[in-house]
């Protein structure tokens, strides 16, 4: 993905909404131009309080999520036994929509910022963990008995064929689950809280009623929904390099 196609994509939708925003004429929808300048005033003062308060939740979860599914994954993934036995739970909690796990969690954990990141480590964990079993099981019998023939044990298999291996679908799973983690970030923290960009755009939209504001906090959390997967996308392309060159 070049930059220039991202930055004339951003260009045309702020076309489509100056444009719309003229034809309404409705406060609900002020003018791209005014809530573009009220976010660059905005960001470097509450507005990027908010901001940082919402990347480090984000953040902390996905971390966690990694340190947490990728081991499992790959030893269910290695282990035909333990996979029969975790299977069954594993389809029984992945179709679920994980936003309804919200008010159970905030009624165990409290509404502080360890609540808000683990409702976003389920949606991650889950996600990982499914990707990351189904790519260590699918390693050829043939090269890991090549492997074990040179000596490798279990420890050796887990980090030269078992983790590089099963990269690329850490990857996958963090870009898929990325719009969901953030989308869930906006639910919890709309709970009991006085930080966040979920709190922000609800206070300044629904009690303020000062819509250019609200605008700029949806634009905050585009950027930070936007950021994460660009990361995820610049990891994948530094750690992976042989899949951009098949791609290539």
């Amino acid at each position: 993905m070049k930059a220039q196609h991202v930055l004339l994509s951003a260009i045309v939708l702020m076309v489509i909404w100056q444009a719309l925003a003229v034809l309404l004429q409705q406060p609900i929808l002020p003018p791209a131009t005014t809530v573009i300048l009220t976010f660059l005033r905005e960001i470097s003062g509450d507005l990027g309080w908010h901001f940082l308060t919402s990347l480090w939740r984000v953040t902390a979860s996905t971390v966690l999520a990694i340190l947490l599914a990728v081991p499992l994954g790959l030893g269910l993934g290695q282990s035909e036994r333990l996979n029969r036995i975790f299977s069954p739970v594993i389809y029984l909690l992945y179709p679920i929509p994980k936003v309804v796990f919200v008010p159970i969690v905030l009624l165990f954990l409290g509404v502080g910022d360890v609540s808000k990141i683990v409702i976003i480590l389920l949606i991650l964990f889950l996600q990982i963990l499914v990707l990351v079993r189904d790519q260590a099981a699918l390693i050829r019998p043939e090269l890991l008995l090549s492997v074990r023939s040179l000596g490798a044990g279990r420890r050796a298999l887990f980090r030269f064929v078992y983790l590089p291996a099963s990269l690329p679908a850490i990857f996958t799973a963090l870009r898929q689950s990325i719009g969901t983690a953030v989308a869930v970030l906006y639910i919890t923290e709309l709970f009991a809280t006085q930080r966040g960009l979920g709190y922000y755009i609800y206070l300044q939209g629904s009690t303020l009623l000062n819509y250019p504001q609200m605008y700029a906090g949806v634009i905050a959390m585009s950027l930070l929904g936007f950021g994460l997967y660009i990361v995820a996308d610049w990891l994948n392309h530094r750690l992976c390099p042989w899949i951009t060159d098949q791609v290539a």
